[in-house]
């Protein structure tokens, strides 16, 4: 028999489909290498791709057949006696045996399978990867995608690429991060039989990614037949932030300050977009239109790892309203002897 795939999944030769679907999910949850600490990462991934090949073979009924009757062997080699009732395997050989070409599924695409087909039931792995849901149609019927041309592949010609703006705050632009994107897309076997696949697919941002920035996944847009699939791409946005602007590599921010403060000085404190307190003290005057500039706090730049920009600091001087007759004559007296 080789391997056991019923007691991988730890169900009994009786199982149903939804006994099979509950004890993946089940073992799913914990041997997910996303789920896992990077020390037990080798470990679960084996466990994982395990745990989605004894899914894969049970739960199809061709699969599922030839390994009760024939083995693991006979299953991935294809090569075992034909049953004489059997109306499942691809065709006849000369030598009386029956050619089966075994094609296990990806682990990851079993696991959107099951865990998108349920709005993120059944524990944590839906709720992990609803960061987006995308369908990459780009037909009437509510496009999530613009239109973009594509050329075409030798023979084949292909669909047009879709995109799709990718919003991120400056916070993540500036650290970097990952995302899970959870996309739909209709795509047609050799049969001609077209049908919707969920996967998900890791979007990685680097750190100092710029708005326009394109994250191209080739292929895994919509298949229709005489079409190679279209790619599928998300380009960098940038939202708005309460505080800094972006001007290429550098940080901008304006700061207002009184005419007291511009004359006498003061000390900025400013959280930084990675959470550090960041102190400036200001101990000369400050004109109105004033900059003043903090090498290296500004956006990472990515393509020289440890560099970054310049923060500027932009200053408004704000003058007073009015002035009292009094208030007039002590800044007469304080600084009539002052040289501009």
């Amino acid at each position: 028999m080789g391997v056991d795939y019923y007691n991988i999944l730890k169900v009994n030769r009786n199982a149903s489909e939804d006994d099979l679907k509950k004890a993946y999910k089940r073992l799913a949850m914990i041997w997910h290498p996303d789920k896992n600490p990077a020390g037990k990462r080798p470990e679960a991934e084996s466990k994982f791709k395990q745990i989605s090949e004894a899914y894969d073979v049970l739960s199809d009924p061709t699969k599922r057949q030839i390994y009760d009757l024939y083995g693991e062997e006979a299953l991935k080699s294809g090569q075992f006696p034909p049953p004489s009732t059997s109306h499942y395997y691809h065709h006849r050989t000369n030598n009386n045996t029956t050619s089966f070409q075994f094609n296990p599924r990806d682990a990851d695409d079993i696991y959107a399978e099951i865990f998108g087909s349920e709005s993120g039931a059944g524990g944590g792995g839906g709720r992990g990867y609803r960061d987006g849901f995308f369908r990459t149609s780009n037909g009437a019927g509510g496009p999530e995608f613009a239109g973009t041309s594509s050329g075409p592949g030798p023979g084949l010609r292909k669909a047009h690429a879709v995109e799709n703006t990718l919003a991120c705050s400056l916070e993540e632009l500036y650290k970097g991060f990952k995302k899970k994107m959870k996309i739909s897309r209709t795509v047609t076997d050799s049969a001609g039989k077209v049908r919707i696949l969920e996967e998900i697919l890791t979007i990685e941002i680097k750190p100092g990614w710029k708005k326009g920035t394109k994250i191209t996944f080739p292929e895994k847009g919509n298949q229709e037949p005489g079409f190679i699939p279209a790619d599928l791409v998300f380009v960098v946005d940038e939202k708005p932030h309460a505080l800094y602007k972006r001007d290429g590599n550098d940080l901008v921010v304006n700061q207002e300050i009184t005419l007291l403060e511009a004359l006498t000085g003061k000390t900025l404190d400013l959280t930084t977009l990675d959470g550090r307190n960041l102190v400036i003290p200001l101990t000369d005057i400050i004109k109105p239109g004033a900059e003043m500039v903090a090498q290296n706090e500004g956006m990472p730049i990515s393509k020289e790892p440890g560099r970054k920009g310049n923060l500027r600091i932009k200053f408004d001087v704000k003058y007073p309203s009015r002035l009292t007759t009094e208030q007039k004559s002590d800044l007469k007296r304080v600084l009539g002897g002052v040289s501009l």
